[in-house]
């Protein structure tokens, strides 16, 4: 019986997608024992997969820690994995993974000029460019997972596994009688975030041409921006705000009683399309989109991004230069206006609201 580990130490949609690795392995070795490393913030969307053993939690903070690191050295060592997995490649999961005692190991090449140093018996370059609707950050998982195994099927499609409890649930009666829109008015990041009048702009239009409820989803600790949005709206009749979603899991159990997800882009995307509910992505200019607009078919899962609209907005940029524009997209993002998305918007909400 072989023994594997994943390190995802990042966000909620890339732990997500890294699960399509276990998802994989266990298919074909179900006997297999498979761990998932990840933040503690993350665990909602791996609880209940059963191809997950064990989900091994690190705090973000903490684990920047050189005792803590350490000690997370240490833990992975007792464990005597066959394989590593390190989708991420961050300087901390590298160290885990050059003296965590593992058989193998894999990881992504640094981008830097440093090289891999012996982080890895198995290092990766990062593909090129897509060649699967699933998107070229899934099939950069999918390239690790080839590394070690040859692998006759594939399932590109990361899922949640939902309880029986929590497919049962239900929004409150009065907001059964119309569908519902779930809404992320905010990205995981202020670079990721559309600005805000042209979101309020996008939520009053969807009030009044369409006959549903709108759902606003935020993180906890961005309820004080979501609220300054809520004030632009001009249209505010049929907002939910009363219904709120206060965890990662919570939102999984909500999504699944809406009918699609508008947002921006981010894990909320990821869950969404987990539990198979149509999508309209809302891109920041400094995201490439091939790698992370996922299974898009252009009806069931849509989105924007400004590139679409105008190709030559940004033009051929090195990663530094790419960095640069992450810390700041604001210029970028406002050429990507209300009356670009409107009209793509409106045949994607006619299909899945009629």
């Amino acid at each position: 019986m072989k023994k594997i580990l994943i390190i995802q130490n990042k966000r909620i949609g890339d732990v997500l997608i890294s699960s399509v690795i276990a998802n994989n392995y266990k298919a074909k070795y179900p006997d297999s024992e498979v761990h998932l490393m990840a933040y503690d913030f993350t665990h909602g969307v791996i609880q209940n997969n059963p191809n997950i053993d064990k989900i091994i939690s690190i705090n973000e903070k903490e684990l920047k820690k050189f005792k803590n690191l350490i000690k997370t050295i240490n833990l992975v060592r007792n464990e005597k994995y066959d394989v590593i997995f390190d989708p991420y490649s961050k300087l901390q999961s590298r160290l885990i993974c050059k003296f965590g005692g593992a058989l193998q190991t894999v990881g992504h090449k640094s981008r830097k000029k440093i090289g891999n140093l012996g982080y890895y018996t198995h290092p990766v370059g990062i593909l090129e460019s897509k060649s699967h609707i699933c998107g070229k950050a899934i099939e950069d998982r999918i390239h690790l997972l080839k590394q070690v195994d040859t692998f006759e099927t594939i399932d590109y499609e990361p899922k949640i596994f939902l309880t029986k409890e929590e497919e049962q649930f239900k929004v409150p009666e009065r907001y059964q009688d119309k569908k519902i829109i779930m809404l992320g008015v905010l990205g995981s990041t202020p670079q990721k975030s559309m600005p805000y009048e042209y979101i309020a702009q996008i939520i009053d239009h969807i009030a009044n041409t369409f006959d549903c409820y709108m759902l606003f989803n935020y993180a906890p600790n961005q309820k004080v921006e979501a609220d300054k949005i809520y004030a632009l709206c001009q249209n505010k009749s049929n907002i939910i705000l009363d219904v709120y979603a206060p965890s990662i899991r919570d939102f999984a159990v909500l999504m699944n009683q809406c009918a699609v997800l508008v947002s921006n882009e981010g894990g909320t995307v990821h869950i969404a399309k987990a539990i198979n509910k149509p999508t309209f992505t809302l891109f920041s200019p400094y995201v490439n989109k091939d790698d992370w607009s996922s299974f898009e078919d252009g009806t069931f899962h849509k989105s924007v991004h400004l590139l679409d609209f105008l190709p030559n907005a940004i033009s051929e940029l090195s990663y530094e230069q790419n960095k640069e524009i992450e810390k700041n997209p604001l210029e970028m993002y406002l050429k990507l206006t209300p009356e670009m998305i409107i009209p793509e918007l409106d045949s994607f909400l006619k299909e899945h609201l009629k």
